[in-house]
């Protein structure tokens, strides 16, 4: 038999998971809830629990129709909030089907048992490309104590054979690595900075095994060193060498520059309806194969280096063709 003291509580959980705008419960279904737990209520202990919840902060919402009728207003999450977020983990290549089906669970627990049947009906896209590796979360977290502590992290990378078997690198010995930041762009990368060839270099998260934050200090990074910036300047976390270029590019993919490079680059008009845009980036051959995709639409004005550089991916390309 439910203790009598935890009353309140009970009515507060039948609130949360049985109601909301379209599904109400009146004080007779309380009394009738409590009952089935063993817990005797008159009806005035019921308004005084209800009174007692909303100086406790919680919307009660109270309705007249032939009934007095009484619902859960606001919540932590509204529901189309919740509909985003649920399409936001189904999106998430980084995190595993296991896990993406865990936090929807999570999600769902959010909102009454009928909207969650509204979230339920919502999933479908779980069988897109995810990651494998369930250290993801234990890896994520260990770098953000390493960023906020100031240490090192050491750990074992690895890259995915034909049948998906962990090949691992340098044989499998430890990398140390300076932590600079945490990046998303598809998948959670690890910025590291490494002060002896003045340099970063990424890491895959999800490609990273047995990470352990280490006792030894990480060293200062670059005074400079904005990871913003960083980021943008990066083609899917595809390093070059870093550059100002300049691009002139058709009227219609002004939108297409905004998306890529921001609204903090540096446009100005140019001829027949075309545009400049320059920009800091690593020129890499991501970068000059997002330019290529453009055909006639796009091309960089400079640096010469750039050109080059394009000119002789294209004409790689076009060998393989011939």
């Amino acid at each position: 038999m439910a203790c009598k003291k935890l009353r309140p509580l009970y009515l507060a959980r039948l609130l949360h998971e049985q109601t909301d705008e379209e599904h109400t419960v009146t004080v007779k279904d309380m009394i009738a809830y409590l009952d089935r737990l063993g817990i005797r209520a008159e009806r005035k202990a019921v308004y005084d629990d209800l009174e007692l919840l909303r100086l406790f902060g919680m919307d009660i919402v109270h309705t007249k129709t032939k009934t007095h009728n009484y619902h859960l207003g606001q919540r932590a999450f509204e529901l189309p909030e919740l509909k985003l977020l649920i399409d936001v983990v189904q999106a998430s290549p980084f995190l595993t089907a296991k896990k993406s089906v865990e936090l929807i669970r999570k999600l769902e627990g959010l909102a009454s048992e009928a909207q969650a049947g509204d979230l339920r009906r919502q999933v479908y896209v779980l069988s897109r490309v995810k990651t494998h590796n369930e250290q993801l979360y234990y890896n994520i977290d260990g770098i953000h104590q390493a960023i906020n502590q100031n240490r090192l992290v050491q750990f074992r990378y690895f890259d995915l054979s034909i049948r998906a078997e962990r090949l691992y690198r340098r044989g499998g010995q430890v990398y140390r690595e300076c932590p600079a930041a945490l990046c998303v762009d598809r998948h959670y990368y690890l910025v590291a900075y490494r002060p002896q060839q003045q340099k970063f270099v990424h890491f895959r998260v999800d490609r990273i095994s047995d990470l352990q934050v280490s006792e030894l200090p990480r060293p200062p990074l670059p005074p400079d060193f904005d990871p913003a910036a960083y980021v943008r300047a990066i083609f899917d976390m595809h390093s070059g060498q870093a550059e100002r270029v300049t691009l002139s590019m058709k009227g219609h993919l002004l939108n297409v520059a905004m998306d890529r490079f921001g609204p903090d680059a540096h446009y100005r008009a140019g001829t027949g309806g075309d545009f400049l845009v320059s920009a800091q980036v690593e020129v890499s051959p991501t970068f000059l194969s997002w330019v290529l995709c453009f055909g006639r639409d796009a091309r960089i004005v400079e640096p010469a280096s750039a050109r080059e550089a394009l000119q002789k991916l294209a004409r790689e390309a076009l060998a393989e063709y011939d």
